[in-house]
């Protein structure tokens, strides 16, 4: 059984016992958290769709950690600028 769920505007594809990175949460590590924006519950050959919620749905999460992502280098470069 999988979801496709809402989280931080961004829309995400998860299923029981995945670890999913999202965007930063207002809570602390350890704590739960349930998602109620779920736009598609699928699995068993069956599939439900929301408009725009699915009713009754929630995913239930826990906070696993806070971290960042690899920073990101940019450059500019001018041929002849020498910039």
């Amino acid at each position: 059984m999988y979801a496709i769920v809402e989280v931080g505007g961004k829309q995400y594809r998860v299923a029981e016992g995945e670890r999913v990175r999202v965007e930063r949460l207002p809570l602390n590590e350890g704590q739960p958290y349930e998602i109620n924006h779920v736009l598609l519950v699928g699995g068993d050959g069956q599939v439900e769709v929301g408009a725009p919620w699915v009713k009754g749905a929630r995913v239930r999460a826990t906070v696993m950690g806070h971290g960042r992502e690899r920073k990101v280098t940019v450059f500019k470069f001018r041929r002849s600028g020498h910039y």
